[in-house]
């Protein structure tokens, strides 16, 4: 199997998705988060070589998220998931430490290059 991933959305079908790109291109996703504090707990559970973060979610926000895993592991690969409309966010995200944004909706082709080009 390939990298080991950390989907966070909490829409299920948008961590559906995600997810289906992911295990068509040899990647294995390794839990599924739908807010912020429970992306926490399970990066700190797994230790995922990459996870997928979307920015707006109830109880913890992707950035505030973002931000702790940072503190826990200075090494996370985070790659944000954004709405249209969200630069500044985004751009809040990149200074906290995400490596890329992919903004929603996205294609596959979007979604495995920024994960390639994370992990390389």
């Amino acid at each position: 199997m390939g990298a080991r991933v950390l989907i966070v959305d909490d829409a299920a079908f948008m961590r559906m998705m995600i997810k289906d790109i992911l295990s068509k291109n040899n990647y294995e996703v390794v839990a599924e988060a739908q807010d912020g504090q429970q992306a926490v707990e399970l990066y700190k559970e797994h230790k995922p070589d990459l996870v997928t973060m979307d920015i707006t979610m109830p109880e913890m926000d992707g950035i505030t998220a973002l931000k702790e895993i940072k503190g826990f592991d200075g090494d996370a690969k985070v790659i944000m998931c954004s709405a249209m409309g969200q630069q500044a966010m985004v751009i809040d995200a990149i200074q906290a430490g995400a490596k890329d944004f992919i903004v929603k909706p996205f294609q596959a082709e979007r979604v495995l290059e920024a994960i390639g080009k994370t992990l390389g």
